[in-house]
């Protein structure tokens, strides 16, 4: 799995982001990996977002930021936004790699390259 944080559905660098994974999921299937997307907002934000730019992977709402703050996307439950945190998943469901900082349009495709 990639798992990747994204501050607010709707702005540029966040679409650039997930318009990159939606064009590259193919090969992330390819590679028996699985893309999910994760923000604070709420279940409608996260589904306009994902209507309008045809992503064909799931968005998920983490409202209560429980997530966020378990995978340090945020450092307390009153952050009003994820930070850009990018988190590769094994199939043991242990982290194989952990990015505090990605480029929301270099992401995506450097992700890709590092999967076996």
């Amino acid at each position: 799995v990639v798992l990747w944080f994204y501050p607010k559905a709707d702005t540029p660098g966040c679409t650039a982001e997930g318009c990159s994974f939606r064009d590259h999921k193919a090969q992330y299937e390819a590679k028996g990996t699985a893309i999910l997307g994760i923000s604070f907002d709420t279940p409608e934000e996260n589904q306009a977002f994902s209507q309008k730019f045809g992503f064909n992977f799931p968005l998920l709402c983490d409202v209560d930021r429980k997530v966020g703050l378990a995978y340090g996307a945020a450092d307390d439950a009153s952050a009003p936004n994820a930070r850009r945190v990018g988190v590769v998943i094994g199939p043991d469901g242990r982290i194989k790699e952990w990015h505090a900082k990605v480029d929301a349009r270099a992401f995506p495709q450097e992700a890709l390259s590092r999967l076996q």
